[in-house]
């Protein structure tokens, strides 16, 4: 997936305390990841992130209850 990088749409189907870094870091300016957030055993956020030319724009979209996003790399790429 590293030369088809950055992504015009990124979708996350675990939950991550925070949005990873890594992730943020493959999109192109404009493009879009939703992703839930939030701790496991908590009610969670669906979140909407938007990469512009200087900075990411965050939206809630609604409360969910997803798996924990797990620890695994493979190159700077979540796995």
């Amino acid at each position: 997936l590293v030369e088809q990088q950055p992504f015009d749409r990124i979708i996350v189907t675990a939950a991550a305390e925070d949005p990873p870094p890594t992730l943020l870091n493959q999109l192109k300016i404009g493009g879009i990841m939703v992703i839930p957030v939030g701790q496991s055993d908590e009610i969670q956020k669906l979140i909407r992130v938007e990469r512009t030319e200087t900075h990411f724009k965050y939206e809630d979209l609604c409360d969910v209850r997803f798996v924990p996003l797990l620890d695994g790399k493979e190159e700077d790429i979540y796995v």
